[in-house]
């Protein structure tokens, strides 16, 4: 099923995100999470005549909600190659980025692609929908150690090792293919109480493999360092931990492990500074309107 633009995602904490990139009106920004086209339209809006956008997705779902206007270009691509984009286009250097990571609500609610438990479909998981390996391919292919790792390392679970041997024991007998087939291996692995919170971290951890996101993160962050021109600003959501934590090393270090460097005379030498120092949380009511944005997190960085 396709949405509108207006349905496909609800932006979240849109005011303070764009807010938070002091878009100049001639400036050249990126956002390389388009999806419906919020926040993109939003920076729009903040443009004059001589300002462009650039606005990345690999998903066709979210290309059909393009817009037609000459300071905008859409890129279909993941963002981690923003940089190779820009040279394509003749871009040295921009004056900020903006990144909603995470999953937009149009693929939790699309039945079809097996990116929610809450809907039996097959268990594909890719956000590029053209190449890659799916979800089903990592469940019935993965030595069980690897597959006990991704879900420790990507869905944060106790218990890692339990399900993975679940799993790996079940498709000895009958393939993996569908949401319904995983949730049957391990659905009895989960305390009742805290079932649908494990579950999402089961399936969170499958997505982020399926989508290399991490390694995609790492590489559009360090794009963004290189072409951010000095007072440019990195604007990013981020819904879990791993991304939370990347994201705060960066701003802090310029690198995903938050190493600080220092010159002779001891001074850090980083090439951000936090704007917003306290993390940027959902307001109640935005929450209460759109229950994805309670883990929202909104950091701030300038280039230096």
């Amino acid at each position: 099923m396709i949405k509108t633009a207006e349905t496909y995602h609800v932006p979240v904490l849109l005011r303070e995100s764009v807010d938070g990139l002091a878009i100049k009106p001639d400036g050249v920004y990126i956002d390389t999470t388009f999806g419906g086209g919020g926040h993109s339209r939003e920076i729009l809006g903040r443009l004059g005549k001589k300002g462009h956008l650039f606005s990345f997705d690999q998903d066709a779902d979210a290309e059909r909600n393009s817009m037609s206007d000459e300071r905008f270009t859409f890129v279909r691509s993941n963002f981690r190659y923003l940089k190779n984009w820009m040279r394509y286009y003749g871009i040295a250097q921009i004056d900020g980025l903006l990144a909603d990571l995470g999953v937009s609500s149009h693929h939790f609610d699309d039945e079809t692609r097996g990116f929610s438990f809450r809907y039996e479909a097959p268990l594909d998981m890719r956000m590029n929908k053209r190449a890659g390996t799916t979800a089903a391919n990592i469940l019935n292919e993965a030595e069980e150690s690897q597959l006990a790792d991704i879900l420790y390392i990507y869905g944060e679970l106790k218990q890692a090792r339990r399900i993975a041997s679940a799993i790996v024991k079940g498709r000895a007998t009958r393939r993996i293919e569908t949401t319904g087939d995983l949730l049957q291996l391990t659905g009895d692995l989960f305390p009742r109480e805290h079932e649908k919170k494990e579950m999402a971290k089961l399936f969170q951890a499958l997505r982020i493999e399926v989508n290399h996101e991490m390694d995609a993160l790492r590489e559009m962050l360090n794009g963004a360092r290189d072409l951010l021109r000095p007072g440019g600003r990195l604007s990013v959501i981020t819904y879990h931990s791993l991304e939370d934590r990347l994201v705060k090393n960066f701003i802090k270090a310029g690198n995903a492990e938050g190493k600080v460097s220092q010159d002779f005379f001891g001074r850090i030498e980083a090439p951000f500074r936090a704007v917003n120092n306290k993390v940027t949380t959902p307001s109640a009511d935005e929450q209460a309107r759109n229950p994805r944005s309670r883990s929202a997190k909104l950091r701030i960085g300038e280039r230096i």
